[in-house]
């Protein structure tokens, strides 16, 4: 059996290949995936690929073996999707797919561990406070307060397209998010709240080299840029390319890309970062399989490039068997 990582076609050879777009899936973000893959999938059949359709639900490996694919376009988004888990299954069928592998996905996901590994090779990343699973929401909102200060993020560990990320501004209003925050989404943790300019740099590979996308700043009408702001048509101001000074401009291009290394990305992903007054870019997430949606921010910055949303998925298809 071939090792996913190792195939290499060129497009006239994959175009005679079986691409299953893999969407939907068992997260939260289900409805937002659907989005993206119908998107992905229209794309690569203008492209003149052979396209099937793969809901990722619990007998995802009996439908990729039923529908014949040879090569995953993955547009899968939170659990079950993004944090190597379907990547792992994909190895071991022996099928190429886009985006990054197993490790990468997992770092990717779980958003303590991907700052403790960006922290580790240098780059800046809030402080932040763990929560522990058994810990009474008053201690912990008490021990985040002593630590950071208000305001606060507060957020899941393990979710992404910002559900149940909130900012918490007094000691009530961050015992209470931590209380729903637990109920709803499992782990959480606080991050220090830093002001400034938001921004998220997409990243593409290409000829093995990852390069960063023109800057994308984000001027969201709720108080930041959380799911309503990200997915809503209207609810965000786009400022492209990001209104920074030129040496903050470039800083924030290198320590998008460092972040794609270090937590060890391929093909493509989107890093979300603050740049605070003094210029300094503060890494936030890195979201190793973006949205592709018509209000997404990664093929906007794509376009911004002169990559067409057709060339865009192209582009990320070849990275799965380059």
């Amino acid at each position: 059996m071939n090792e996913p990582s190792r195939i290499r076609m060129d497009p006239q050879t994959l175009k005679t290949k079986t691409i299953g777009v893999l969407m939907g899936g068992l997260s939260g973000e289900r409805e937002v995936s659907f989005r993206s893959g119908e998107n992905c999938l229209r794309a690569l059949e203008a492209r003149g690929y052979r396209v099937v359709r793969v809901d990722a639900v619990r007998d995802v490996a009996e439908r990729i073996d039923e529908e014949g694919v040879e090569v995953a376009f993955l547009a899968l988004h939170g659990r079950y999707g993004e944090d190597g888990t379907v990547q792992g299954l994909l190895e071991v069928m022996g099928i190429p797919y886009t985006g990054s592998g197993v490790l990468a996905s997992a770092l990717g996901m779980n958003k303590i561990a991907a700052k403790k590994v960006v922290r580790a090779s240098g780059l800046p990343t809030p402080d932040y406070v763990e929560i522990n699973g058994g810990e009474p929401a008053a201690s912990a909102a008490a021990r985040i307060e002593a630590e950071l200060d208000l305001p606060v993020m507060l957020k899941p560990v393990e979710v992404g397209s910002s559900l149940g990320v909130f900012k918490c501004k007094s000691a009530g209003d961050l015992r209470a998010s931590v209380e729903r925050g637990r109920e709803k989404y499992g782990a959480m943790f606080a991050e220090r709240f830093v002001s400034g300019t938001e921004i998220t740099v997409g990243v593409l590979e290409r000829d093995g080299c990852p390069q960063a996308l023109p800057i994308l700043e984000l001027v969201p009408k709720n108080e930041f840029y959380d799911y309503e702001a990200k997915y809503t048509e209207g609810m965000t101001e786009f400022v492209l390319p990001a209104r920074l000074a030129p040496a903050a401009y470039a800083a924030a291009e290198d320590a998008a890309v460092a972040a794609f290394a270090a937590i060890g990305c391929r093909g493509y992903a989107r890093v979300d970062i603050m740049v605070d007054g003094a210029g300094v870019p503060w890494f936030v997430e890195v979201n190793t399989l973006p949205g592709m949606t018509d209000t997404s921010d990664l093929p906007a910055q794509a376009l911004a490039a002169g990559i067409s949303y057709e060339e865009l998925v192209e582009t990320i298809l070849l990275t799965a068997v380059a």
